[in-house]
């Protein structure tokens, strides 16, 4: 999956897959995890979202299945 690079202390660079409704996120550390059942919406949020960290632990980290690729 092509990621774009995020401004962010912790968030590297962040993608996603509208067909498959995937997000895919590099994080500072270097592990990149996969969000699934991700609507388009809540992607363009995070991607608004000020801090993108804080978005991921608050919307995203216990409310969708994901699982760590790298």
């Amino acid at each position: 999956m092509i990621r774009d690079p995020v401004s962010s202390s912790t968030v590297i660079s962040i993608g996603y897959d509208a067909d498959t409704e995937t997000l895919e996120v590099e994080f500072a550390s270097g592990t990149i995890y996969q969000y699934y059942n991700i609507g388009s919406a809540i992607y363009e949020q995070l991607m608004q979202a000020p801090s993108k960290g804080q978005y991921i632990n608050v919307y995203l980290k216990n409310a969708y299945p994901y699982s760590r690729v790298g």
